[in-house]
């Protein structure tokens, strides 16, 4: 079960609150070059909904486990992955994330895709809802790590998003990624997010090796939630 953390933030979460700041604007910048360089306009309004619906929740997101979970905000700055198979794993997916948020400002500017405004605008709730999938993970499990890790003292967690599928944070990613292309008005984009299908299967199978060879009590959760990723299907 999860701990009651409740404690108050001290310098050391401070800093890392601007080092998440930082993060943040940069986030902003590189997304927004992405959009906009290749769309060659800011008249681009798919795409300003677009990081409208992700920075709002994600502001109020980090202000939340900046207060309540200070050491879940310092896992999830983790980036380097510490298994050789894990390491493959990202440095192939990078080409296609990249590709999925490039393809769409291109897409805009050479009128390649006629998305319907109904279209976008549920593909943006489906972005959002996503998002917060996300976000109820988090609150569930101090230990959701960007990385593959177990970590010292770490418990199995069964409750929550926990007790429908065994990784509800990799399907609450994968709402976002696969509408995302859409939210931002392109089909052709949606291409690039349908190959990083297989790499999130092959991530989360590496991930069950991790877990069931070092923390205690998984093997026994496996068998109770039987589906890893998708409910009645994987």
């Amino acid at each position: 079960m999860r701990e009651n953390k409740g404690t108050a933030p001290d310098l050391d979460s401070r800093s890392l609150l601007k080092k998440v700041i930082v993060l943040f604007a940069l986030l902003f910048i590189i997304l927004g070059s992405m959009f906009f360089l290749p769309a060659w306009t800011f008249n681009y309004w798919q795409a300003w909904i677009y990081l409208l619906t992700l920075s709002v929740p994600m502001i109020f997101l980090v202000r939340f486990l900046y207060k309540h979970d200070p050491q879940l905000l310092e896992r999830r700055m983790r980036m380097r992955e510490r298994q050789k198979a894990q390491k493959l794993i990202v440095v192939l997916s990078w080409p296609f994330f990249l590709l999925a948020f490039i393809i769409p400002g291109f897409d805009h500017r050479l009128h390649w895709s006629n998305v319907p405004l109904a279209v976008i605008v549920i593909s943006d709730v489906l972005v959002l809802l996503g998002y917060l999938f996300v976000a109820l993970v988090f609150k569930t499990n101090t230990y959701a790590s960007r990385i593959v890790e177990v970590e010292k003292g770490q418990k199995v967690i069964t409750t929550g998003p926990y007790a429908i599928v065994r990784h509800p944070m990799y399907l609450g990613q994968m709402v976002l990624f696969m509408f995302s292309p859409l939210a931002l008005g392109s089909y052709w984009a949606m291409i690039s997010v349908l190959l990083l299908i297989p790499l999130f299967g092959t991530r989360i199978r590496g991930e069950e090796e991790e877990l069931l060879a070092s923390l205690d009590g998984y093997k026994e959760y496996v068998a109770k939630t039987r589906y890893r990723l998708i409910p009645g299907i994987w």
